[in-house]
């Protein structure tokens, strides 16, 4: 079952002899519970394709749609909601949101929502991702990898279509950035939690069900690594 579905995506930065083209004609698919990593090099449009995905941007034409929705036929108000309900996003640098404990930040995109959270299953992500002694620690008082824990499990609070993660170790050391690698990977497997990882690191992409790699805006390479 396709989960999200890309046609000809294209996304062009100024106008005239000025103009960048970041994105180029891009279409792909991905299917429900797929871990699909997305490489290329600085300026390959790798970014702009995951802000695209993830409703964080507007394209300059093409479609894509998240588990059969058309994100940019939604108004600005409703491609918010959705977004938070649908896309999950983990940033390098976490994005929590400083004045909040661990619990207020994972629980966020619910009670922005003003939906009850269900408690077995927060108990359920904060206990995976090792975090219940840390529920009422800031942001501040957390390590790198425990904050990206924390981003990881307010992507997924609200289950959401498909979780996007762009270099999500890209700040972290290599012991942390196996860890949270494995989180992913358990998530994914264990939830059939559909991922897609940007990444620079060649061992997180190898990890991937199939990698798909971005130059000068197009789609040089989509192989699957495991079927």
């Amino acid at each position: 079952m396709e989960i999200l579905k890309i046609d000809n995506l294209s996304k062009v930065y100024g106008k005239g002899e000025t103009a960048v083209k970041a994105l180029d004609d891009v279409s792909f698919s991905v299917k429900k519970g797929e871990f699909v990593a997305i490489i290329g090099p600085s300026g390959s449009g790798k970014s702009t394709l995951l802000h695209l995905l993830g409703g964080v941007d507007r394209p300059s034409s093409g479609k894509v749609f998240v588990d059969n929705t058309d994100i940019y036929s939604l108004n600005e108000t409703q491609l918010a909601i959705f977004r938070r309900r649908q896309i999950g996003l983990i940033y390098q640098f976490y994005n929590l949101i400083p004045v909040l404990t661990v619990e207020e930040n994972i629980t966020l995109p619910l009670l922005l929502d003003q939906h009850k959270v269900d408690k077995k299953q927060f108990s359920d992500i904060v206990k995976k991702l090792n975090l219940e002694n840390r529920l009422n620690h800031l942001p501040n008082q957390l390590s790198g990898g425990q904050q990206q824990r924390v981003s990881i499990g307010r992507a997924l609070i609200s289950n959401p279509a498909i979780m996007l993660a762009d270099e999500p170790t890209g700040n972290l050391d290599s012991k942390n950035s196996g860890e949270i690698i494995d989180l992913l990977k358990m998530f994914n497997k264990t939830f059939n939690q559909t991922l897609i990882v940007i990444t620079h690191d060649e061992r997180i992409a190898l990890q991937a069900d199939r990698i798909i790699a971005i130059e000068d805006g197009k789609v040089k390479k989509d192989e699957v690594v495991r079927p």
